[in-house]
């Protein structure tokens, strides 16, 4: 064959390949669709972008409680009773106050 031979066919063997594709993509497309029409489902439901997910309200800011127990050597130090107790609050115990004592 001759060059010109070669690539005429070549371009034919390109065009047929490429009908070939499209025909095989159709087929898929179609064994899709039926296969999720079997299972209850429109192919849509797998193919689309995923929805973003709506943003959460942001539940409303409980307010903090109030403070029940102060530091008598520094007034702005302040402690709900609530969690890890302050280094403070902790010393005085330790130097035999009571909660009481401490109380706001």
């Amino acid at each position: 064959m001759t060059r010109k031979e070669l690539e005429k066919l070549r371009g034919d063997v390109d065009r047929e390949l490429a009908r070939t594709i499209e025909r095989d993509k159709k087929a898929a497309m179609a064994a899709a669709k039926k296969a999720a029409r079997e299972h209850g489902f429109d192919l849509s439901d797998f193919t689309e972008e995923p929805k973003p997910k709506k943003a959460r309200k942001k539940a409303a800011k409980k307010p903090s409680a109030a403070p029940k127990y102060a530091n008598p050597a520094d007034k702005s130090q302040k402690w709900t009773g609530k969690g890890r107790q302050p280094q403070w609050f902790k010393d005085a115990i330790a130097a035999g106050k009571k909660p009481e004592d401490l109380a706001i």
